[in-house]
């Protein structure tokens, strides 16, 4: 499957015969849609609840970050000295392939209210922008290690459809790579706007632990369960 400019398929994997909710995950900076393979077992989603895992391929760019390299990116970033640059057209583009496969998903007949959008870091970013401007509701959006952008311009921009979507956010405190103190601000940002956002810390540097995805299995069961209006 294709969606925008990936020209590579994404990877589709299913928990059983006629998926009743799907999860779009994007993988973070240099990685590809495989990186998150690994985690769909491990995630012991019930039978009962079939789900369609898509995991998209980001393009490939030149990085500012890692000295102009060309390696897939949703977004080019750099470290500067007034902080993280993230260009925000590329994040758009990122969105808006987003959306293009959440529209797919309705053509399967998975509902917006049965999709969670998930990534982590760049990837964790793109959803929560994509997820708050989508137009209709989403089952849950899943942002991990995230450094979240933009943050003025997407509080004021949030669909109303999704203004209470539920929201699992989570950071490593010893992260090296997206300082623990950006994830914590989004939260106090996000949760002071009234979103639903479920905080989670763990102590971890950049990636993902087991106690994180008992907590993320355990979501994902309570939103995909669900049924929003």
């Amino acid at each position: 499957m294709e969606a925008g400019r990936n020209a590579t398929p994404a990877l589709v994997i299913e928990t059983g015969p006629q998926p009743v909710a799907s999860v779009i995950w994007l993988h973070g900076l240099g990685a590809d849609g495989h990186d998150f393979e690994p985690i769909v077992p491990e995630l012991q989603l019930p039978a009962k609840l079939p789900v369609r895992f898509i995991f998209p391929h980001a393009p490939y760019r030149p990085v500012t970050w890692n000295n102009g390299q060309v390696m897939r990116a949703w977004y080019d970033m750099a470290a500067t000295e007034r902080g993280l640059y993230q260009n925000v057209e590329h994040l758009r583009e990122a969105e808006a392939t987003v959306h293009e496969f959440v529209a797919q998903e309705r053509t399967r007949g998975i509902e917006p209210s049965r999709i969670v959008l998930a990534g982590f870091s760049q990837g964790g970013a793109v959803v929560l922008h994509a997820g708050l401007h989508y137009s209709s509701p989403l089952a849950g959006i899943l942002c991990l290690s995230a450094p979240v952008p933009y943050l003025d311009q997407l509080l004021a921009s949030i669909a109303p459809a999704n203004s209470d979507t539920p929201i699992f956010l989570a950071h490593g405190e010893h992260d090296s790579m997206v300082p623990f103190g950006l994830a914590q601000h989004a939260h106090e940002r996000l949760t002071a706007a009234g979103l639903d956002v479920e905080w989670q810390r763990y102590t971890m540097d950049h990636g993902v632990c087991a106690q994180e995805l008992a907590d993320i299995s355990r979501w994902l069961n309570r939103v995909l369960q669900g049924v929003r209006d």
